[in-house]
């Protein structure tokens, strides 16, 4: 797919992957819409990617919030009048062994990594399915495999986002709409940071070989598609 003149949401846009994915868009000539909390981080984001051929915008958006997704696909729409590619990738990790684990804490995982990647698959299903094509990116987490300590109800909302992808999949296909999964094991983020500080920064992936693993699965052409790709630390068991 030719990506210029694309509209493109980007959730968790202000860090990270987030960041970098939006970067890689904009210099295919994608319009991106930069989605996060921070307004403030949003807007050095924003530097970058207006320096290229894309035009981007800021929507501040709590993903958690019924209200602030509605907004942010409400004024999209209203901006461009179109949505052709949703990347979501916005997500939080709080650690703890199960048995200390309270329930406002796994309510905060399970509505940002959950419940805001349904809301945002709805939203953005609700503009493409009329337009019959468009393109969900919804960036899960190798986590599912391995079973960290101190990580299942992160794990267990990751998991979620696999079932709610692969049946969203079958759903929409007859409209046009390929959706796909990401699982991108240790990057170079604060959240790695936080998650496993036993591991050599040097080792970490770099945020952008994620933005180049969703450039390369939108740029495919009409008759090919990759449901779900897994990237590693090179330096990481396989498999």
């Amino acid at each position: 797919m030719d990506l210029n003149h694309k509209t493109a949401i980007v959730t968790g846009a202000s860090r990270g992957i987030g960041k970098a994915i939006s970067i890689a868009l904009a210099k295919e000539g994608v319009n991106v819409v930069l989605a996060a909390r921070s307004e403030e981080k949003l807007m050095e984001v924003k530097k970058d990617t207006d320096s290229f051929n894309g035009n981007s915008i800021i929507i501040p958006a709590d993903i958690s919030k019924e209200k602030d997704i509605l907004n942010l696909f409400n004024k999209t729409k209203k901006e461009f009048g179109k949505l052709d590619i949703l990347i979501n990738n916005a997500g939080i990790l709080i650690k703890g062994n199960l048995v200390d684990f309270s329930v406002e804490d796994y309510d905060k995982i399970m509505n940002v990594n959950l419940k805001g990647v349904f809301l945002s698959c709805q939203q953005a299903l609700k503009i493409m399915i009329p337009q019959k094509n468009g393109f969900i990116i919804n960036i899960s987490s190798n986590a599912v495999f391995k079973g960290y300590p101190e990580q299942s109800v992160y794990s267990a909302s990751k998991y979620g986002i696999v079932g709610l992808t692969k049946s969203i999949s079958n759903e929409v296909q007859k409209d046009g709409i390929s959706v796909a999964l990401i699982y991108p094991g240790g990057v170079d983020t604060e959240l790695i940071s936080y998650a496993r500080p036993d591991i050599d920064k040097s080792v970490l992936i770099p945020p952008e070989d994620i933005a180049k693993t969703v450039i390369y699965m939108l740029k495919l052409s009409d008759n090919s598609w990759v449901d779900e790709i897994c990237i590693r630390r090179r330096a990481a068991k396989p498999f």
